[in-house]
């Protein structure tokens, strides 16, 4: 039966067609940021502009997974010029973070919801900076422009979901401390229902004053004096962060990473985030494999993908880190070579008992850095008439953050995402918390070429360090198994846990885990969701894709064009 589900090896090459028609289309997980995207680029504003419109109402809309008071990871193709950018808005420690932060009395490490909420866990945002940087390279439109939509919004106010509404009752206990969150979003003393509308004030003044005097604007002054308070005198973990900490911090450029994988190149985001590695480590090992042959209804082909999975999330808990603060063998991660060798440490007809750590070319010896996890994360993506594509992973860390508040917005719980331990075996590891570090970030924004070298794809996806698989899979579902993108994204979750490889329960997920009892431990099916969306090109132009798990849609900015 092995014998039967095993496909050869085989390389394949898919025709893309050259497009019928240009439009911009834009794609995110609330319908809101959606339309404030579509808008921008109906006005003329680039792709650049539309991300940065929708990341401002995603902060009013959608608070409890990202905004201004977070950090982000940004891609950028350029159509005129055909280079690729990212930048880098992760959010920093401040400058009195020390590795001990999150370790308690006894030396041991504290309780991660112990930690999260209050001021302990919030690190310098990174966003307005990070939409300073883009808007220089790559806006069309005036600055002031891109946060109409969000001031509107916030002025007339917004329909509380139920997906904020059911989080808002989940985090009940915790915000007893936390008024200032209570005020917002709170209802004669219980959170709002669903279909209220909810107003910001004191979020749409802070985007007048940063529409009208630039980013130092959130970074000095008033802005920063509140989030400062709000750190110093937080009802839980109170700590110092400074006005020089708001003021110091930089986005910053740093080179893409690239790869190819069969006739496409796939390129995403270099250290801190630990995405484009281990995404690319996933598929260099399942090169080799004709994943088209198998098909997704193939259990064979969730089998090697589990395998594969599992052994790359081991390099990455070994290597990944601030390449600030660490050496990241980036280059030998994704060495072919390498990956070959990782690739036969796979047994087509058997799960491993063990995924041991790889070392690839260029590494030094490393101290792993232990699990680190994002609850409350966003994506959304834009395309638009010109061709130029932008791609953004935005985060607050866990759900609604620290549940801190400075003029209107969460502030993020991203120191977090450090190593909550500082040492293992005595050795310091690489994700521990240091002054100005950036954390570990699983976040996976990512751009694909096909063989006529133009883009093809670009996705992202929220789910903590689930986000590289959801990225994977839905990889393969288009590049290997031809799918359309949000056919792609539908596909079964899957992931792991120190038990083994877990898979989405839905109906395709339990087939799939019944089946792969024969490799001796059978996946398990288990709930879990995600958050994807993606932009694709097609015969007839570009077309977006939401996750149908999420209240997410896309839109176009051509009339006469479908969307949803």
């Amino acid at each position: 039966m092995i014998k039967r589900l095993l496909a050869v090896f085989s390389l394949f090459v898919i025709a893309i067609p050259s497009l019928a028609a240009a439009q911009g289309v834009t794609s995110s997980a609330d319908p809101r940021a959606t339309e404030a995207g579509r808008a921008i680029l109906e006005k003329g504003g680039s792709a650049a502009d539309a991300e940065m419109a929708m990341m401002l109402v995603l902060t009013l809309v959608e608070p409890q997974s990202s905004g201004v008071g977070g950090g982000g990871f940004f891609i950028y193709h350029d159509a005129k010029t055909g280079q690729l950018a990212t930048i880098d808005g992760r959010e920093k420690a401040p400058a009195a973070a020390t590795p001990d932060r999150f370790l308690g009395k006894d030396g041991k490490p504290r309780g991660f919801m112990d930690v999260v909420p209050g001021g302990l866990s919030v690190g310098v945002p990174g966003n307005i900076r990070l939409m300073e940087q883009v808007h220089k390279h790559w806006g069309k439109l005036p600055w002031a422009d891109l946060f109409q939509p969000a001031i509107e919004l916030a002025d007339k106010g917004f329909e509380v979901t139920p997906v904020l509404h059911k989080l808002m009752n989940a985090y009940a206990d915790v915000w007893k401390d936390f008024p200032e969150i209570r005020a917002i979003y709170y209802v004669d003393g219980k959170p709002a229902p669903v279909g209220t509308i909810v107003r910001n004030p004191a979020y749409a003044k802070l985007l007048r004053d940063v529409a009208a005097r630039g980013p130092d604007a959130f970074y000095t002054g008033a802005n920063a004096q509140a989030i400062v308070k709000a750190v110093t005198q937080a009802p839980r973990n109170r700590t110092k962060m400074t006005l020089a900490d708001l003021a110091a911090y930089q986005a910053k450029e740093r080179p893409a990473v690239c790869t190819t994988y069969r006739v496409y190149k796939v390129c995403g985001m270099g250290p801190p985030s630990s995405g484009a590695t281990t995404v690319f480590g996933i598929l260099g090992m399942l090169e080799a494999y004709d994943m088209k042959a198998m098909g997704k209804d193939n259990v064979m082909s969730w089998h090697l993908l589990a395998e594969a999975m599992q052994l790359a999330y081991a390099d990455r808990g070994q290597y990944l880190g601030d390449s600030d603060f660490v050496d990241v063998p980036v280059k030998g991660l994704l060495d072919k070579q390498y990956l070959a060798s990782r690739r036969m440490l796979i047994s087509p007809y058997a799960v491993r008992s063990d995924y041991p750590v790889g070392t690839p070319p260029g590494a030094q010896p490393r101290t792993p850095s232990g699990p680190v996890a994002e609850h409350g994360t966003t994506h959304f993506v834009a395309v638009d008439r010109d061709g130029n594509v932008a791609t953004m992973t935005s985060t607050v860390e866990s759900i609604f953050g620290s549940q801190l508040i400075a003029n209107g917005f969460v502030l993020n719980n991203e120191l977090t995402d450090f190593t909550l331990a500082p040492e293992q075996d005595g050795k310091p590891v690489a994700n521990r918390v240091e002054a100005n570090k950036r954390p570990l970030s699983s976040m996976s924004p990512t751009i694909v070429y096909g063989p006529d070298g133009q883009v093809i794809l670009a996705l992202g996806s929220a789910g903590g360090k689930r986000i590289i698989m959801h990225v994977t899979k839905t990889l393969i579902g288009v590049l290997d198994w031809g799918l359309p993108a949000e056919q792609a994204i539908a596909l079964p979750n899957l992931f792991f846990d120190d038990q083994g490889a877990i898979i989405e329960d839905n109906a395709m997920g339990k087939e799939i885990a019944q089946e792969s009892a024969v490799f001796g431990k059978p996946i398990r099916p288990e709930n879990f969701g995600s958050k994807v969306n993606a932009v694709e090109r097609t015969p007839t132009g570009w077309r977006g894709a939401a996750d149908p798990r999420t209240p997410g849609n896309w839109a176009t900015d051509d009339p006469t064009a479908a969307a949803e």
